[in-house]
């Protein structure tokens, strides 16, 4: 028995398609049957029931996959920390981050993360959060910073603090007077948001939704800063979070009355796969940051 034929046999278990696990580890079908059946005469067991060219795995098989997924977790990290100690300081943290944190609280959080890790260095990645989301499932990132996570096998959440979002609307609209404004009250004039593949624009639906207001969509960008320049040329109003550290010439930020709109942001990690040591650092120095934080930004 090898370390391929564990790792093939755990990539057939998942996928159940040999013709699809042999692509997916680049080898040739007759191959991975091969490797599949001398890993069942050495074990003496039969690891999957094959009939019609469908297969799953047997009771024994299941048992045996638990375990292999072990082995290979703990080989993962045996690298990993071989290859840190021969590289002192050198250690690498994966993060992932949506569109809407980038401006105002990744940059502060890095900074402060750098003084106290200086030998710590923090890989980004930015994309919408069915995309990370995503990522995070395969392996390809250590955490991920986004918003709340509902019905995500193996992945956990923990919350690190809730913002507002405000009804923003041109300096010169009729409701920039207002101190305040429900969104039914928008329902009436042009509406700017994102995308429907984001996690945010997903939630402006919703409390839309909740509103009652059915506002005519004119375009939906790809992040906050075009909205806000958008609302700011009077093209019409849109529901945001305030982003303390870009402010926007010509614009209003209006608390919203009803329904009551604010977001919850958080860290995420992959529960299947072991969290490598600056990972757990990263993770927990985040969490500590937050530990006593309510509500952010403000206006």
């Amino acid at each position: 028995m090898d370390f391929n034929q564990l790792k093939y046999f755990q990539v057939l278990a998942n996928i159940k398609h040999f013709t699809k696990a042999a692509k997916q580890i680049s080898i040739s079908q007759s191959a991975l049957s091969r490797s599949i059946s001398k890993l069942e005469d050495e074990l003496g067991i039969t690891l999957f029931n094959r009939q019609n060219g469908n297969i799953h795995l047997t009771q024994q098989g299941q048992k045996f996959l638990i375990h292999t997924e072990r082995i290979l977790r703990e080989m993962d990290t045996a690298l990993n920390e071989i290859n840190l100690a021969e590289q002192p300081g050198h250690g690498v943290v994966n993060l992932s981050f949506t569109h809407s944190i980038g401006g105002y609280f990744l940059p502060i959080i890095l900074r402060e993360f750098n003084k106290a890790y200086p030998d710590i260095k923090v890989k980004l990645n930015q994309h919408n959060t069915a995309y990370l989301i995503h990522q995070l499932s395969e392996g390809k990132n250590d955490l991920c910073l986004c918003p709340a996570i509902l019905n995500s096998e193996n992945l956990a959440w923990e919350y690190l603090w809730s913002e507002e979002l405000f009804a923003v609307v041109p300096d010169v609209h009729p409701l920039a007077d207002r101190e305040s404004v429900t969104l039914q009250e928008l329902e009436s004039y042009p509406f700017i948001t994102l995308k429907p593949s984001y996690s945010l624009r997903i939630l402006v639906d919703q409390f839309l939704e909740v509103a009652n207001s059915h506002p005519n969509i004119v375009f939906e960008g790809d992040d906050i800063s075009t909205v806000a320049n958008l609302v700011a040329a009077n093209l019409g109003v849109s529901l945001i979070p305030c982003i303390p550290t870009n402010e926007y010439a010509g614009i209003k930020y209006l608390s919203v009355s009803f329904p009551i709109c604010q977001r919850a942001i958080g860290i995420a990690w992959n529960t299947t796969q072991q969290l490598s040591d600056e990972a757990i650092t990263f993770q927990q120095f985040t969490l500590k940051s937050f530990a006593n934080v309510k509500k952010l930004p403000h206006r």
